[in-house]
């Protein structure tokens, strides 16, 4: 391809083109690796990788320039999804580094050419550890690959790069094969929400996994609450003074019903007769509901995954007493 001044290049046909560069390239690799002796090397690498975490082992991932940083963050994808793992640098591992290397760990080594000096040299020790090696190479016939014991075949037909130069498409799909390994070791384990929670109880994803309704509801001294018998003037009264989008009705601390604003509105269709109503005749009785232990996410998909979306949740516990209400305004904030 020759080049072209950047003032006659088409900018968004050249996004699209990388882009189709780099989607092709993961195309042509998931179809070798689901099939063939590709398959088998790939199903040989997750097994030697698994059996190292079940024994209490660790993933070390190495590899150097732009490899290298993708083995830093394949290694931050697998201990987020339950395989322990770090990197090593490979000239580190040189001088001194490799101690970080033990018996009983696998060496996830990432290397396009397979030829790099500092991996190379890296091998005899790793081989002296009796330290599988498993290689995410695109080069078949180099020294990586003849000396590891599972090869994860990261060919491509070409870079994203006009030039065929610069790691593009290599190390998008070296990536992505990380991903794929750390997500099929991670279902093989059973790591679940739960689990991924516990790795992630800061910022935005561990607030997700971790709030449980009672830590959002607006509870039972905030809401409001009426009897069967009242008139609807009481229920609209009420609800527009607590704001929450809803009153609940009970006797006592036993929820009968629930009328939302919805309801109100509907019943509102009945113009005149409206106000000789009463709470009972526009309740919603026994409404879908939430415990207070129960996960946000899950009361969330409990709101959301149905015919007619539920905007206000009652919360009660096991015995039917209204515990407290749960916005789908707020959930929608937090989550």
């Amino acid at each position: 391809m020759s080049q072209k001044k950047s003032g006659h290049l088409n900018i968004p046909s050249e996004i699209s083109r990388v882009l189709s560069v780099e989607s092709r390239a993961l195309d042509a690799c998931a179809r070798k690796l689901s099939a063939g002796p590709a398959s088998v090397q790939a199903e040989k690498a997750v097994k030697l990788l698994r059996s190292t975490i079940k024994s209490g082992g660790k993933i070390i991932t190495t590899g150097i320039g732009k490899s290298g940083k993708v083995a830093v963050k394949i290694a931050a994808t697998l201990s987020s999804t339950g395989s322990l793992a770090i990197y090593l640098h490979p000239a580190e591992g040189l001088h001194g580094d490799i101690g970080m290397v033990s018996r009983g760990d696998a060496v996830l080594a990432v290397s396009h050419g397979g030829n790099s000096e500092e991996i190379t040299r890296l091998l005899p020790l790793l081989k002296k550890l009796d330290v599988p090696v498993i290689a995410i190479c695109g080069n078949p016939k180099s020294v990586l690959v003849e000396k590891s014991d599972a090869w994860l075949d990261a060919s491509i037909e070409q870079e994203a790069c006009p030039h065929n130069l610069t790691p593009t498409a290599s190390t998008t799909l070296s990536l992505a094969i990380g991903d794929a390994i750390a997500i099929t070791l991670m279902q093989l384990e059973g790591f679940d929400a739960d689990s991924f929670a516990v790795n992630h109880p800061g910022g935005a994803l561990g607030r997700r996994l971790n709030l449980r309704v009672s830590d959002i509801m607006h509870g039972a001294d905030r809401i409001a609450t009426v009897s069967a018998g009242a008139s609807m003037d009481e229920v609209v009264v009420l609800s527009t003074e607590k704001k929450l989008g809803a009153v609940v009705v009970a006797d006592g601390t036993k929820m009968l019903g629930i009328i939302t604003d919805g309801d109100i509105r509907r019943a509102l269709q009945h113009k005149e007769k409206f106000f000789k109503l009463r709470a009972s005749d526009v309740m919603t009785k026994k409404p879908v509901s939430a415990r207070p232990e129960m996960m946000a996410r899950e009361a969330l998909e409990l709101m959301e995954n149905r015919p007619s979306q539920i905007g206000v949740l009652p919360v009660t516990d096991e015995r039917g007493n209204c515990l407290g209400l749960l916005r789908l305004h707020d959930l929608a904030k937090l989550i």
